[in-house]
């Protein structure tokens, strides 16, 4: 296959390894295979069915979805991976460095849609880019419930904070942040769920951890009064990304399991529908792997996978005082300190 040019190395940047496009394509994919064989098993009836395709300018992935489980309404995991000549422009803008020069990208991403309402929605999402000059590995994991179990939101962070303090210190703390910035949906000003972590263009760099669009957010100024962290080299940062990768089962099977079997009625179920309209909405105005998909002419079908199958709107909705409902509003959408939480 023709991939990338093989990129320079630059003062403040080292240069990958020779091999390290195969190696994190074959970890993704192994990571994508580990993730589909222990949510067969979990569901214990519904299948992932494999659909291979080939883009058009270079590359192509595996799209694997499951439907009608007895826990997963739907859900996919994808792989991809995509070369070619044109950045998209929400890569130019962060990086104008890599124009010019051939791309080559590949991540593993997955969205789980649960049938009971009482068990979370959850997002995956780890990639890797090069361009010439410029590396960067990305990506992140956060969960959207839809009633409050402070004891679920507590486990999750728990876990990925363990799979950061492995590598450094202040990966959680900045990345925890991030990640609450990023899943925020300004026009209904509220969180998407309640977070995990989120990073983005980690390259080796001398620098801040946080680097992203906003100046002063609670990830920037965390960031900034930790000041510059020594380089770190591409095996440092591939060794972290393959640990918060290997974290995300022992972070929601035991969530799945205490919750999969909780009876619920149509009130539960018309909320879980309504609140999976934020997700829509997150999706299709601010997820950079949509926007990064729809850009390169990327597979439309695997791109948009990661929507519900079923979902509703409600003209002013408001969540009755004293509800569940209403708790989730109060507390779960807006940022908490879940790894340190005391019930």
């Amino acid at each position: 296959m023709t991939t990338a040019s093989t990129a320079q190395p630059t003062a403040s940047q080292p240069l990958p390894p020779t091999d390290a496009k195969e190696r994190v394509s074959q970890w993704m994919k192994q990571l994508q295979d580990k993730i589909c064989q222990a949510l067969e098993s979990t569901d214990g009836a519904g299948k992932f069915q494999q659909d291979e395709w080939e883009r058009e300018e270079g590359g192509g992935g595996r799209s694997r979805v499951i439907r009608e489980g007895n826990v997963l309404e739907q859900g996919g995991v994808n792989f991809s991976e995509v070369w070619g000549s044109h950045l998209p422009p929400s890569i130019l803008t962060q990086r104008p460095e890599a124009a010019g020069h051939k791309f080559y990208a590949t991540g593993t991403s997955m969205v789980l849609h649960p049938r009971n309402p009482y068990v979370p929605t959850v997002h995956l999402n780890y990639r890797y880019f090069e361009a010439g000059p410029v590396w960067w590995f990305g990506g992140g994991i956060d969960l959207t419930p839809y009633y409050p179990f402070a004891e679920d939101a507590a486990h999750f962070h728990k876990t990925l904070k363990q799979a950061c303090d492995n590598h450094h210190p202040e990966y959680y703390p900045v990345f925890k942040r991030w990640c609450d910035e990023y899943f925020y949906l300004k026009h209904r000003q509220e969180t998407r769920g309640v977070g995990g972590i989120f990073f983005d263009y980690q390259d080796g760099r001398e620098g801040q951890l946080y680097r992203g669009p906003q100046t002063d957010s609670s990830a920037a100024v965390y960031s900034n009064q930790l000041g510059h962290q020594p380089p770190r080299s591409w095996e440092e940062i591939f060794a972290f990304v393959r640990d918060c990768g290997e974290a995300f089962l022992p972070s929601y099977l035991p969530i799945v399991d205490r919750r999969r079997n909780m009876e619920y009625g149509d009130r539960e179920r018309n909320f879980q529908l309504y609140r999976r309209g934020r997700y829509v909405e997150f999706n299709l105005v601010y997820d950079r792997g949509t926007i990064f998909g729809l850009q390169t002419n990327g597979r439309t079908e695997s791109i948009l996978m990661s929507l519900p199958p079923l979902v509703r709107w409600e003209y002013g909705y408001a969540p009755e005082p004293n509800t569940p409902e209403a708790e989730l509003y109060e507390t779960f959408l807006k940022p908490q300190d879940w790894a340190n939480w005391k019930s």
